[in-house]
């Protein structure tokens, strides 16, 4: 059997290691394009979408598309903006989620109209003789030139810069300059702000969501005030309420004749001037967000006027230097250089610069699996954060990760109410939602997928240890920790058929195109390590943090019978190994099914999901991602080498990869063990899917957790990076592709700079005190500012 990588490659009629043609010229910290495709116009909204991990918007252009249908989704989103509607469904049971939530497009504001001696400017009208777009990623300005000749033979150069603030949660600026080439004449540029939203149509995608007719925001009131135009709405369902507002300056050597204009759902504001040739204007436009989740209703105006006018005295070259300021102070911590290999170095930064803009920072809100970039998924958020996202975060810019667990512990109420809809104690938190109930409709891929509860433990757990974050474990991880350890307790139970080994029934673990099964290997293991942790937390609340182990006794009546109880389900979990092949079985049935015919499956069948119906799947060795390989990954330290080999060459060559979350993981135990070809080329399809639109559907928005697995990649793979009862542990290698790598590690607040190149590896503390290391299980003491190099043995 070919193995999956090798299969992934033949389908994609791509060599190893070859890139294909650049859909995007390789730049170390921009993207750009020098044409404008229609054809693939949604695919670059995605890629050149802003945003600051609450305002998100897509790469539209501020003209819209005139004449031309299909070729674009507008896109503005607020993260954890939502409404929520019924699930239909036709043969119903006890316990599916009720209502969908999802993520709204809300009010296009960004909208600026030009028109020169009458004619309106478009791409498609007129001649376009130069064509820039720019995504600066160092000053997080994207940036567009066009020089224009009207139909009537005008011409014009607009130079427009689009920022969302990643200082001020509720602002976005347009500056748009405008030079007149060969003529003189009047112009007009006119601001709208449109409240009817276009919604997507319905597919069968199930990674898409419904489709609906009825608009979600309803308009209350729109007005033309003093200083700034506003509209308010009102969500349909949920009854969230919407204030959008802007504002203007202009810098012309004439004054401009003033317009406004107030029609239904559009509202806007028009400013008409005369120019000379070769004079330019100057308009700034101001976007301001405000929700009643937020702040009080009766507050959502005076936050919006206070927003804009900050704005207005600042002007957008002072808050350009704040933004570039903002990414200096990121870019020290998370950047990654890549010596010898311009197409990853693109990748790697744009990935990481995309999460940023689409991280929840609030503690309300989290990442969704598309980020802000588009309605794919619905805006929902999975167990992505905790596996893939969280430790980008966490050993980067922790504070974030801080935020995003916080986020669990606010819903941590929703989860309790589950599990009770579940039949069991404690909590059990959802596969996928915004608010933090339940929104998977397909239980055997959704609720099913109970390891998130181990998984979020997982994050809390990797979170502490790696910042010392005590105080956060003891006020509000312990008692997340607490109420899905009880939630396993109930679950699962100690089975006599099994030796009364402790056993978890009916679940579906990473993987799925396995579903609904027993012991899924991956989630007993995962709940194993939950239990340890949680029995082991209890008892440090009890020695150390006595007042918050009594308030959760209160509380949450907490016993010592039940913690001596997850000990023992963790010291007796059964987890399935199969003897004669010397591997642990996916799950209890697994190896006894027949495998998938891959050899005689087309290219054009993947995603599998798509092609055939889930039973199909479901009685076959298949993976849609990694599964039992994941928890090598995770919890490394109960396998030896000898392990990893022989169950990753096992289920490598049985996974599709139809799961962006999949290739990282992979390549991150191909460099493990050895196969660092093997690791490039899953990492190289890792990093750069969405800027070669790999999976063909970046139009639906970016794959967020797969770019945090590609800084994975990079740092847990290449790097070898674990971290071991809270000590650093480094085993790097060089893909041969690759001159030299640098990344950053963040440690209890000290800043480890690791260099990795072909004579061996430099590990200097940047900032901290001193701090003990390990160089392939070789301890290092490193002190501040004093470089340790550590030959590779040949």
């Amino acid at each position: 059997m070919k193995s999956a990588i090798r299969r992934i490659y033949t389908q994609m009629k791509m060599k190893p290691y070859e890139h294909p043609a650049a859909l995007y010229p390789y730049h170390e910290w921009n993207l750009s394009e020098d044409r404008y495709d229609e054809e693939n116009n949604q695919r670059s909204e995605s890629v050149f979408a802003l945003g600051n991990g609450y305002i998100g918007m897509r790469g539209n252009f501020e003209e819209g598309y005139h004449g031309t249908r299909g070729t674009s989704v507008i896109g503005n989103y607020l993260n954890g903006f939502y409404d929520s509607e019924p699930i239909v469904y036709p043969e119903g049971s006890y316990g599916n989620p009720t209502r969908n939530q999802a993520m709204l497009n809300v009010t296009d504001a960004k909208i600026i109209e030009l028109t020169v001696e009458g004619h309106a400017f478009h791409l498609n009208s007129g001649q376009i003789h130069d064509y820039k777009r720019e995504l600066d990623m160092k000053k997080g300005i994207l940036h567009r030139l066009v020089e224009w000749e009207s139909p009537a033979g005008h011409r014009v150069r607009i130079r427009i810069r689009r920022m969302v603030s990643l200082q001020h949660k509720h602002l976005a600026a347009i500056d748009y300059e405008l030079t007149a080439l060969n003529f003189e004449g009047e112009i007009t540029l006119t601001s709208i702000m449109n409240g009817e939203v276009a919604k997507q149509e319905a597919t069968d995608d199930p990674r898409l969501g419904g489709g609906n007719a009825e608009p979600n925001l309803l308009l209350e009131d729109a007005r033309h005030e003093e200083h700034f135009i506003w509209m308010k709405q009102r969500t349909r369902h949920t009854q969230f309420t919407l204030l959008t507002a802007m504002s203007h300056t202009i810098q012309s050597v004439s004054d401009a004749q003033i317009s406004e204009t107030l029609d239904g759902e559009r509202i806007s504001a028009g400013f008409t001037l005369s120019m000379r040739n070769g004079e330019t204007i100057s308009f700034t436009k101001y976007i301001s967000y405000h929700t009643s989740k937020d702040c009080a209703e009766d507050e959502l105006l005076s936050g919006a006027a206070e927003v804009l006018r900050m704005a207005e005295q600042r002007g957008f070259e002072e808050l350009a230097s704040e933004q570039q300021a903002f990414l200096h102070k990121f870019w020290n911590r998370v950047d990654i250089e890549i010596g010898g290999d311009p197409a990853l170095q693109q990748g790697i930064r744009f990935n990481a610069y995309q999460l940023l803009q689409s991280a929840g920072r609030d503690g309300v809100t989290n990442i969704g699996a598309k980020g802000l970039t588009g309605e794919g998924y619905e805006g929902h958020y999975f167990w992505d954060t905790e596996m893939y996202i969280l430790p980008f975060f966490t050993y980067t810019q922790p504070e974030v990760s801080k935020a995003l667990l916080e986020f669990r512990y606010a819903t941590l109420g929703k989860a309790r109410e589950r599990a009770q809809v579940m039949s069991q104690k404690g909590a059990l938190y959802p596969w996928r939602t915004i608010d933090g109930e339940e929104n998977s409709a397909y239980f055997p891929a959704g609720t099913a997928q109970a390891h998130i509860n181990a998984d979020i433990a997982y994050g809390i757990k990797q979170y502490v240890q790696a910042t010392g974050d005590y105080d956060f474990l003891v006020t509000k991880g312990a008692e997340i920790l607490f109420e899905t350890s009880r939630f396993w307790a109930d679950m699962g139970h100690f089975n006599p058929a099994k030796g009364g080994s402790f056993c978890i029934d009916a679940v579906t673990g990473p993987d799925e195109y396995t579903a609904i099964v027993n012991n899924n290997a991956y989630t007993n293991l995962m709940v194993q390590d939950q239990l340890c942790y949680s029995y082991e937390t209890a008892r440090l609340l009890q020695e150390q943090y006595p007042h918050h182990y009594e308030r959760l006794q209160q509380e949450i009546g907490l016993t010592e019978r039940e913690i001596s109880v997850w000990l023992d389900a963790a010291n007796k979990m059964f987890v399935p190994f199969d003897e004669k092949l010397g591997i642990y079985a996916q799950d209890d049935t697994f190896l006894s099914k027949q495998k998938w015919d891959f050899d005689n499956t087309p290219a054009d069948k993947y995603p599998l999901l798509l092609n055939f119906h889930p039973l199909v799947i479901y009685r076959h060795q298949v993976l849609k991602q990694a599964d039992l390989v994941m928890a090598l990954f995770l919890l490394g330290e109960w396998f030896t080498l000898e392990d990893k080999v022989r169950n990753y060459n096992y289920y490598e060559p049985l996974t599709t990869h139809d799961s962006s979350l999949s290739p990282c993981i992979h390549s991150i135990i191909s460099a493990e063990i050895g196969d660092l070809e093997g690791a490039y080329s899953y990492f190289d399809r890792t990093v750069r899917m969405d800027l070669e639109d790999i999976n063909r559907n970046a139009k639906d928005g970016l794959h967020m957790a797969a770019m945090a697995g590609s800084w994975m990649s990079i740092v847990n793979g290449f790097g070898g990076m674990r971290l071991y009862d809270g000590v650093l542990c480094f085993s790097p290698a060089l893909p041969r592709q690759w001159e030299s790598y640098r990344f950053k590690i963040l440690n209890r607040g000290q800043l480890v700079d690791v260099f990795v190149d072909g004579q061996g590896a430099v590990y200097t503390l940047l900032e901290g005190d001193g701090l003990e290391i390990k160089h392939r299980d070789h301890p290092l003491l490193l002190s501040p500012q004093a470089p340790v190099r550590v030959p590779f043995v040949k």
